[in-house]
């Protein structure tokens, strides 16, 4: 049954256009189904806030079917725990960015390989293709069910002191996202990689645990780590993709109706929440200047680059090979 289910949403849902779907009556004994949400940070934020729009619709789609519980700020964990919860049966849905999912998927790591991804647009065009659509398979084999990819945007250096130039990175300690291919990336800039989650990096900053991490800039803002690592450079070195998913344990649970009808609401929710991460970025990082963070270019921007392509060939095995890496800048 599994399988099946899960086949039918690559064919209607994440990837593909949305098409009307008919309510349809219920059961006299059929319940209400109580979806528990996971969101890292606040009711004003894009990751909470596409929840809401979620539930909305899916309320004028299939009435008293579904009840969104969404619990903000990180209250049930970083990503990990409740990747870990959405395997056990307690979280339902959530999003989540790729990095933490690499490690249920390795092959997601293609789309977080430094600066393949030339844009938002680059990063779109490519979880629409081929590549896209294998991983959403390989997703649901492990028991997330993802119904349509997200641009969190660009991730950026951020430190407590200026850093402009690759060999500044020497010596310091930077917190990263549990990934092997972090790690190696921010080692290869002579960094010491220290893996935090989310929710404990304000204070392994403020105290000295860590002395830079990268970040996009809207949860840079929504976290507010400008209070404690000041120096933003916009190294935009990874695009921040992400995916809005369902444990399939609660998924395969569903009539075949109203997995068409969420699988649809989320591919469009996508989109939606794209739009409002862009204006969100833009938006946070005024927030983040008028508060005192100093927006630095990189110098030598080649010398960033060239050291983070190197991750490139030490991974080209893990996602797939070369070829897969060339059709992603094919796409460019």
């Amino acid at each position: 049954m599994i399988s099946f289910t899960r086949r039918k949403l690559l064919a209607a849902a994440g990837l593909a256009p949305a098409f009307a779907s008919p309510v349809f009556l219920r059961s006299a004994a059929a319940s209400t189904r109580v979806i528990t949400v996971a969101s890292l940070l606040g009711e004003e934020k894009p990751e909470t806030r596409i929840w809401r729009w979620i539930a909305e619709r899916a309320e004028e789609r299939l009435p008293r079917h579904f009840r969104f519980r969404i619990v903000a700020n990180g209250a049930l964990g970083g990503e990990k725990e409740v990747a870990d919860g959405a395997l056990l049966g307690s979280i339902q849905a959530s999003l989540c960015t790729v990095s933490t999912l690499t490690a249920w998927v390795p092959e997601l790591q293609i789309l977080d390989l430094p600066f393949l991804y030339s844009d938002a647009a680059h990063l779109r065009r490519v979880v629409r293709s081929d590549v896209g659509s294998d991983l959403v398979r390989r997703l649901a084999s492990h028991g997330f069910v993802a119904s349509g990819f997200i641009d969190y945007g660009a991730r950026h250096l951020l430190a407590k002191e200026p850093i402009t130039l690759p060999e500044q990175m020497q010596g310091k300690t930077m917190r990263v996202i549990q990934s092997r291919l972090h790690t190696s990336l921010w080692s290869r800039f002579g960094a010491i990689p220290v893996g935090i989650p989310i929710t404990e990096t304000y204070n392994a900053l403020s105290t000295g645990v860590a002395e830079a991490m990268d970040l996009t800039i809207s949860a840079y803002a929504g976290l507010k780590l400008h209070e404690v690592v000041p120096y933003l450079t916009r190294t935009a070195h990874i695009r921040s993709a992400g995916v809005i998913f369902y444990a399939a344990n609660f998924w395969d649970r569903l009539e075949e109706e109203e997995q068409r009808v969420l699988a649809e609401i989320s591919a469009e929710a996508s989109e939606v929440f794209n739009g409002w991460m862009a204006a969100d970025e833009k938006a946070s990082l005024d927030l983040a200047v008028s508060q005192g963070t100093q927006v630095l270019q990189p110098e030598r921007p080649e010398d960033w680059r060239k050291t983070a392509e190197a991750v490139w060939q030490e991974f080209s095995g893990v996602v797939g090979g070369r070829e897969v890496i060339d059709s992603v800048l094919k796409l460019a």
